[in-house]
């Protein structure tokens, strides 16, 4: 399965990104949990999914794990080192052929990219 974070797109089938004692334990969280970490990660560093490639993997397993039609998620942090209040996370479930395209540009594809095909935030 492919998963779209902010600008990266994650292919979550290539190797678990979690062991399975950790899957166990992450059993016991739910999606608002997840969300919360998801923004408290971003608040911290913007650019985590491209800093640090595998807690982003991890993140964007945990979201799809709990939410399996959701295939791509936006959170989008002002500044590092910010209130995890002011991460606006967004979610949406994309068509495979879109994901196919996102995957495709590789490391071509960046913010502005996944915005324009994706989130439309920037529109004016």
């Amino acid at each position: 399965m492919l998963f779209l974070l902010n600008d990266v797109v994650f292919d979550l089938d290539e190797a678990c990104p979690v062991t399975p004692a950790d899957a166990r334990r992450f059993d016991r969280l739910d999606l608002d949990y997840v969300l919360a970490l998801g923004c408290e990660l971003f608040a911290e560093d913007p650019l985590m999914h491209r800093n640090d490639p595998e807690r982003a993997r991890r993140l964007a397993w945990l979201i799809a794990d709990r939410s399996p039609d959701v295939n791509a998620a936006l959170f989008a942090a002002p500044a590092a080192a910010c209130d995890p209040d002011l991460v606006e996370p967004r979610f949406c479930a994309l068509p495979a052929a879109v994901m196919d395209q996102l995957q495709a540009k590789g490391r071509r594809l960046n913010a502005v990219a996944a915005d324009r095909a994706v989130w439309n935030r920037m529109a004016a």
